[in-house]
Order: structure tokens, then sequence, then C-alpha cells
């Protein structure tokens, strides 16, 4: 009699685990793995990819409205704007590692550091920048810039045309940019010197930009304010559409873009020049 007792008792046990959920219990199993997956994306999120997306042409040719790309956390370490809400408490940076000139780096803004921008490192601490006449000029010395035929495009239903060059930082960074003229409003500077741990930044739409140039909004960017570097683009979709309008993904789609290394192009240094030394116009 014990022994069948016992059986008829597992086999309740085993009936009773194969039972449906209750809706109670449903709710409790999707909330922890509702829990665990967005435990898990901030953990990815906060320490090595965060995605952002592209609201503006002031990184054109390099970054088009409508991409959506991904920043690297650890590539400068780790400041409270690396964290949610930067909530982190504590000051400056740890395992922090310096970047290098011609990175593109998203960074608070330091006039309201609710707001990312993303621009490219043009001047590192202590550097010396200048924009004469639309040239580039860092430490006294221009920069070199090779002519390509003018670029065409559509910009909100209007037909544009701009300056294209290859620019070649010190270092050998080289890199495309957008002039629209040589005598626009940031086309000629005072010299900013750049303050130690802090950076200066530059759009690679060079005309169309608001960047370190302009000190009212952007200044100088605390080496602290840098959430991480951008590396590659995930997506990308045409100027005016959304990533989540996926019923029109075969249309808008820019498959030619999707998974594109936004690293410059680094030459090695027998093959970088140190710089023009051109008059500027």
């Amino acid at each position: 009699m014990t022994k069948i007792a016992k059986k008829n008792d597992e086999a309740a046990k085993s009936k009773d685990k194969s039972a449906p959920l209750t809706a109670k219990e449903e709710w409790s199993e999707f909330a922890k793995t509702a829990f665990i997956a967005i435990l898990l994306a901030l953990i990815i999120r906060t320490f090595f990819f965060e995605p952002f997306n592209i609201p503006s042409g002031s990184m054109k040719p390099t970054l088009q409205v409508g991409d959506y790309l991904f920043v690297s956390k650890p590539a400068y370490g780790y400041s409270r704007h690396s964290f949610p809400f930067s909530m982190a408490p504590f000051e400056g940076r740890v395992w922090d590692t310096q970047p290098e000139r011609g990175d593109v780096v998203v960074f608070k803004l330091p006039t309201d550091t609710s707001i990312d921008y993303i621009k490219r490192i043009i001047g590192l601490p202590g550097d010396k920048i200048q924009v004469i006449g639309g040239q580039l000029y860092i430490n006294g010395e221009a920069t070199k810039r090779e002519a390509l035929p003018m670029a065409r495009m559509l910009e909100d239903g209007e037909n544009v045309t701009r300056y294209e060059y290859i620019e070649t930082l010190p270092g050998g960074a080289t890199f495309h940019i957008y002039e629209d003229g040589n005598q626009q409003p940031l086309d000629n500077t005072p010299v900013y010197t750049v303050p130690p741990r802090h950076f200066f930044m530059m759009g690679d739409n060079r005309d169309n930009s608001m960047d370190s140039r302009v000190e009212s909004l952007v200044g100088f960017v605390p080496y602290e304010n840098i959430v991480g570097r951008a590396d590659f683009l995930f997506f990308s979709v045409e100027e005016g559409h959304s990533i989540f309008e996926f019923w029109k993904w075969p249309w808008t789609i820019r498959t030619e873009r999707l998974f594109t290394d936004i690293d410059p192009i680094r030459l090695t240094p027998a093959a970088a020049p140190e710089s023009d030394s051109i008059e500027a116009p």
C-alpha cells in the first residue's frame, strides 16, 4: 500500500508540473523575463555600446540624416555621462584612454548636458586651432586638402551643390568634408588654444555645423563630457523616414551604408603629410 501511495503522489506532482500556468503565474514569468531583458540592455548600453541616430546634416558626408550607429563606451573609459541620465556619483574618468585626432565622438553639449552632439575631434589639449578663408590650421600649419568633383545632393526637396575635399590631419587621419564656400560665417576665426583635458570639435559639413567654433554654444568640450567613440552604422534609412516604419524598408533602407565603419582612414607615418604650408585665400 505504501508503494502504491508513493507512486500516486509522484504522479500527482508530475501532473501538477505539466498543468497550465495560472494568469498570475504567467504575469510573474513575463515580469521576470522582462526584468532580465531590461537589465541586460542597460548593462550593454552603459558599459559597451549605445545606439544613436543622426537627426541633422552637420557630419555629412561621413554621416547622413537617417543613419543609426553604435557608440563604443569602453573606447575612452567611463565618466558620469557614460551612465543613463549622467547619474554616476563620481567626477573625471576611470580606465581612460586618450582620444585620437580625427575620431568621431558623441559628447554632452557643455552648455546643456541633456543634449548629445556628434562631431569629429580636430584639436587635442594644447593645440592651437584656427580657420582662415575656410582653410583649417592646426598649430600654425594648414592641413592638407585634396579637391574632389563638386558634390550634388537633394536636401529638403532642393538640389544642393557643395565643394568636397579629402582632408588629412596631422598624424594621418583622413576623411571627406563639405564646404559651401570659403567666406561663410565660420570660415574666419580667431586662434583657439585648447585647454588641458578639453577637445576642439568640428563637423565634416564645415559650413553647416554648430561646433567648437561657436563658443557660446559648444566651445571646448571637457574630456568628461565625451560619451564614447562612434564605431559603425547598424542601420540607415532615407532622410524623412523612420527605422520604425518597417513596412517601407524595402524602399527606404540604404543598404550600401549598413555596417559602415566610421573610423577615419589613418595613413602610416611615412605616408601622412605633416601639413601644407599654403597661403590662405
